[in-house]
């Protein structure tokens, strides 16, 4: 090798080499090992000053040293495929006897940050598969109790002034499954019935300003135009407040499996309200009682009566790390971790999160970080030093309705133990000494 002399500059350029550039970085851990010392991660730093040759750090690697793909490869960019295992996943338990037409698809909690889903991300429920409509053929009616009756089509619709809202939208039989007793292992079957993202669109009621509703119709009824012809009763006091017909999300159309062209977007209440593939608005003075608001989505009581028109969702959270799929098997006793989750309500804004190591019998505060905003994801986080014993680790959220998350056993004796829908209680993980995590259910 060359002797390199330190005074000129001529032959700098030979420090590059495997050799030369291992040495440096020794030494240069050397002098950040004191800022190293607080931190229990494996850096690359740490390894080295261990005289643990780090190769991926020392020697260059294939992608810095080659041509990469052409900039326009992909006219609509996709992940990079070392992402490949960050999909919707479904099963024939989440189907109707196992059909994937009637079916739904849940998105995956654990590898998701901030509160914005993507896209392709976002969960999908539906009853007859998913429609492709050719939006310069879709219309939209609105009858019914209205002086001025109308049919929009896509172009008419988007002349209306547009808004964009952040809000979740999640399935009333979200962790349904779980109900009598724990049935996966896995955060993304457990609660990913969910998602959060941006919509955009025109308020409903700012449409209806031209229609004119009957001061008498108190309902309205929203139909889908996908083979199902999926239907449900509103309230015109929510229609009037926050609704909107939507088009796009997260800045671009809405997917078709999200109900493209348009859906009814009905904010912080149960997702099956917001109808996909929206064709038909009607107004009316008496519910229409259809089959999603009857024989589905009705919460059969101890009584033996059962609660119809049962919208709004309670304040619920879940930690998403550690979980099922992001254990702790990696760390060490000492190691810093941070813990992670959501929160979100349908009745308001998340004003308080807590975090229980044992089962509930303690609480500590966690923080808030990122947007809170109302009727939306908020992500919540503690920083927790690893001791490597058993845990049983709950997260319980508080919205601005003074709405707090209720045990299994507190939620039981209220709704009983027949319905599905609604269950907002209390989520546990078992933590266990070697750092897996599992799936379990307090009942004291």
């Amino acid at each position: 090798m060359k002797k390199i002399d330190k005074t000129s500059t001529e032959d700098s350029s030979l420090v590059s080499n495997k050799s030369s550039r291992r040495d440096f970085f020794k030494k240069a851990a050397v002098y950040s090992a004191s800022a190293v010392a607080a931190s229990s991660l494996l850096s690359p730093a740490k390894l080295l000053a261990e005289g643990k040759d780090d190769k991926f750090i020392t020697e260059e690697q294939p992608w810095a040293t080659s041509l990469g793909y052409e900039l326009n490869k992909n006219p609509y960019g996709v992940p990079s495929p070392y992402e490949h295992n960050v999909v919707r996943r479904t099963t024939p338990l989440l189907s109707s006897a196992g059909d994937m037409h009637a079916a739904i698809s849940v998105t995956p909690l654990q590898d998701l940050k901030g509160i914005i889903t993507p896209n392709g991300l976002f969960f999908t429920r539906t009853h007859n598969g998913v429609a492709r409509i050719d939006p310069n053929k879709h219309r939209l009616m609105i009858h019914g109790m209205v002086k001025n009756p109308i049919v929009l089509t896509m172009e008419e619709l988007k002349k209306y002034p547009s808004e964009s809202v952040i809000h979740f939208l999640e399935c009333p039989s979200n962790g349904a499954a779980e109900w009598k007793t724990p049935q996966f292992d896995s955060i993304q079957f457990v609660k990913g019935m969910m998602s959060c993202t941006e919509w955009t669109g025109v308020r409903l009621k700012t449409i209806l300003e031209d229609v004119g509703v009957d001061p008498k119709a108190l309902w309205m009824l929203a139909e889908g135009g996908d083979g199902s012809s999926m239907s449900r009763t509103i309230p015109v006091e929510k229609v009037m407040d926050d609704a909107m017909i939507v088009y796009a999300m997260n800045g671009e159309a809405l997917r078709e499996e999200q109900g493209y062209p348009i859906r009814l977007l009905l904010p912080g209440w149960e997702a099956n309200l917001s109808v996909k593939w929206l064709k038909r608005l009607e107004f009316g003075d008496k519910p229409w009682y259809c089959k999603e608001e009857t024989s589905k989505y009705t919460t059969l009581l101890p009584s033996g009566k059962a609660i119809q028109h049962f919208y709004p969702l309670e304040v619920n959270s879940i930690i998403t790390s550690p979980c099922p799929e992001k254990p702790w098997t990696d760390l060490k006793k000492g190691d810093i971790v941070e813990i992670e989750g959501l929160a979100w309500s349908g009745k308001g804004t998340i004003t308080h999160v807590d975090i229980s190591f044992d089962g509930g019998k303690n609480w500590v505060e966690a923080k808030l970080k990122g947007l809170v905003l109302p009727k939306a994801w908020t992500r919540f986080s503690y920083m927790y030093k690893y001791e490597g014993k058993d845990l049983l680790l709950e997260s319980r959220a508080v919205d601005d309705s003074g709405d707090v998350q209720p045990t299994v056993n507190q939620e039981k004796k209220i709704m009983g133990v027949e319905g599905v829908y609604h269950r907002n209680s209390i989520n546990t993980w078992q933590v266990k000494a070697n750092g897996e995590v599992h799936n379990a259910q307090m009942r004291s």
